[in-house]
């Protein structure tokens, strides 16, 4: 009885609605005062009896909730026989309720969509050649599924044929179809609004970057801010103190319904939901727009950061560098002499081959731009592989020892460069090249000069983080400093440094948390991972490493670090957001208690729909943050324009964005 009491409250609030507008009608139409008393005594049955069950359901837990209030209120005003205020504070009551599950499930909706779009079949190529339509969660990595107008991607993976155009704004963002053809990856979750692909499986299921989207907003929703901490404490002592006081106050005015009156005006509806509803917002605004905030304690922190870090390689930088020059070494040019040449000495080409075979087991940028470069090369496979986190690769084939990573690193490992090799590195530094030695058995063989470019937007994104209230912006990086001061000229940092190993850049971050600053660490890679965890905030790219994604408290869906003053903005706004909700709250129940002490026609019934009233301005004052956008909060407008443009003499179609 009680469930179907619960279920059936939008009918409950329509039939006290109904009586109520009966009983006005009996009263001041038809001048009956029986049948006006008999409508409002069901309104008020009517309208009690769900709050009345999740009052009774709120004491077997041991809370003292809204609910508890009402009911004892309305059960006063019934006994002391004012039909009308019992009646129309139970009906407010239940409208109040059914336009804030309305309003909130409009809130849920941006984050819940996120599920909707999530495909739940996929067409997979058989033996035979064929395709056929099975559940997502039976797609195998390594399969090739077939993709046509109108449908959602079901894996993250790369185009093996055919053509599209891809709407990727479940992952980015933006609504802006991008051009598909062979070799172009593909995220599960975006849409084909036109053409027909042929998609190999990389990840599939809840690894794929859609999956990890829908599951870090699930978890986000579950932490709390400062500001909900203080609400669940207020109102835990708060409620038991409006009832407490109510009673004193009729005990001591011997007037039941002064006291009755006060229970209803003490609800602290809109202070319990204010906050919480702004936390949805924020978070639903931040999924949309491809930045995954891992909570209200991290928007709560982040909107209080003064400074922020970046990693450079993969993060400031594109991630897809280019090997610019390749410099080779034989026993001559080495000052090793007495490790002379023997029979079981590499030839000159296995130093590439086993570099080759190293640095494909590696995801680091650096190693992906070497495979890329030397892919006619056949690639052993190589076994005893080692990882020196933010030093280089040790590495063991065929009896051979091999060292892989920064020349630092190989003289950390006992090699010597040599008067070439260093002459070599200085040249390449100073183009701004980043360095990659490959040394066999204690002899360096190789050094490889590799360069990365920026992210485009990047000063942009600096210069908005800038104008929203950051004071400092800092760039770390392991590359060597000249190579650094190259990349990172005209961003108009305040500082970068270069030459930091992983341990060096989380002794940095701790030093500027001792001197009191509030610090964003952006970074995409393993050797990330301790300044991600040991910065006040971390903020990971999209597609950095599971460890740094893991540890990170932000995630850019996209890597798009334009996104980050949307997402600084955004938590700004978020957490003034909820202090607004909270003074609307504490303001309105500071009024009707003041208007009930200092007035004499504040009555139950009007306390009740200022309350609801109050209830409604705080989830429509969270709602606000659903239409957040940077762009819009700084008075800039932009529109896409696509034109053709040419790069290296070839045509190419682009997408400029122009601000007005």
């Amino acid at each position: 009885m009680q469930s179907f009491i619960l279920r059936h409250k939008p009918q409950l609030t329509i039939i006290s609605g109904a009586l109520i507008a009966a009983g006005l009608v009996a009263r001041f139409a038809l001048h009956s005062q029986p049948a006006y008393a008999t409508a409002f005594i069901a309104a008020s049955v009517v309208g009690a009896l769900p709050i009345l069950i999740q009052a009774v359901q709120a004491l077997r837990v041991r809370v003292l909730s809204i609910d508890v209030l009402v009911s004892i209120a309305v059960f006063g005003a019934f006994l002391i026989g004012s039909w009308d205020e019992s009646a129309i504070v139970t009906f407010l009551f239940l409208v109040g309720g059914q336009i804030e599950r309305y309003t909130l499930n409009q809130t849920r909706s941006a984050i819940g969509a996120l599920t909707d779009m999530a495909p739940q079949s996929a067409a997979v190529r058989r033996a035979d050649g064929t395709f056929e339509t099975v559940p997502v969660d039976d797609v195998r990595v390594g399969d090739i599924v077939k993709v046509t107008t109108g449908d959602r991607i079901p894996v993250d993976g790369v185009v093996t044929s055919g053509t599209g155009l891809v709407n990727e704004s479940a992952i980015t963002g933006e609504p802006i179809p991008v051009d598909k053809s062979k070799g172009s990856s593909a995220s599960a979750g975006t849409l084909l609004d036109d053409g027909m692909l042929t998609i190999r499986a990389d990840t599939v299921g809840e690894d794929t970057t859609f999956g990890k989207i829908v599951e870090l907003v699930e978890n986000a929703q579950d932490s709390k801010s400062k500001e909900e901490r203080f609400i669940d404490r207020f109102a835990t002592y708060y409620t038991p103190a409006v009832l407490v006081i109510a009673v004193i106050v009729g005990l001591v005015t011997r007037r039941v319904d002064l006291a009755i009156t006060m229970l209803v005006l003490g609800c602290p509806g809109a202070l319990v939901i204010g906050v919480p509803v702004s936390n949805m917002a924020g978070i639903g605004n931040g999924a949309r727009h491809g930045v995954l905030i891992k909570g209200s304690e991290v928007t709560h922190r982040l909107s209080s950061a003064d400074t922020f870090v970046f990693d450079k390689t993969g993060t400031i930088t594109v991630g897809m560098p280019q090997v610019t020059d390749v410099r080779r070494y034989d026993d001559s040019s080495t000052l090793a002499p007495d490790a002379a040449a023997t029979s079981s000495a590499p030839a000159p080409d296995d130093a590439t081959r086993y570099l080759v075979g190293v640095e494909a087991q590696s995801q680091h940028p650096l190693a992906k731009a070497i495979v890329r470069h030397f892919d006619d090369v056949p690639a052993p496979q190589v076994d005893e592989v080692s990882v020196v986190t933010g030093g280089g690769i040790r590495a063991v084939h065929d009896g051979h020892r091999i060292l892989v990573g920064s020349p630092r690193f190989l003289e950390t490992e006992g090699v010597e460069l040599g008067s070439t090799a260093r002459a070599d590195a200085a040249e390449l530094e100073s183009h701004g090249d980043s360095l990659v030695a490959v040394a066999l058995d204690g002899r360096i063989r190789l050094m490889l000069g590799v360069r990365d470019r920026l992210r485009p937007g990047i000063a942009d994104g600096i210069r908005n983080l800038r104008r929203l209230g950051v004071r400092n912006v800092v760039v770390l990086s392991g590359d060597n400093q000249r190579a650094v001061d190259l990349m990172t000229a005209g961003l108009g940092l305040d500082r970068a440094v270069g030459g930091m190993l992983p341990d060096e850049k989380a002794a940095y971050i701790s030093r500027l948390r001792d001197e009191g600053r509030r610090v964003v660490f952006v970074g995409d890679g393993i050797n990330d991972s301790p300044s991600l965890a040991l910065a006040d905030v971390g903020i990971a790219m999209g597609n950095g490493t599971d460890v740094a994604i893991d540890t990170s408290d932000v995630v850019l869906a996209d890597s798009d670090l334009s996104r980050l003053p949307h997402a600084y903005g955004l938590a700004k706004r978020t957490v003034r957001n909820m202090r607004e909700n909270i003074a609307i709250a504490v303001g309105t129940v500071a009024l009707l208690l003041s208007g009930l002490v200092l007035t004499t026609w504040l009555t139950m019934a009007v306390g009740m729909f200022v309350h609801e009233a109050s209830v409604l301005a705080v989830i429509l004052n969270g709602m606000r943050l659903l239409r957040y956008r940077t762009d819009r909060n700084h008075g800039t407008r932009h529109w896409n324009i696509r034109k053709l443009d040419t790069y290296q003499g070839q045509p190419r179609s682009v997408i400029d964005t122009v601000a007005a």
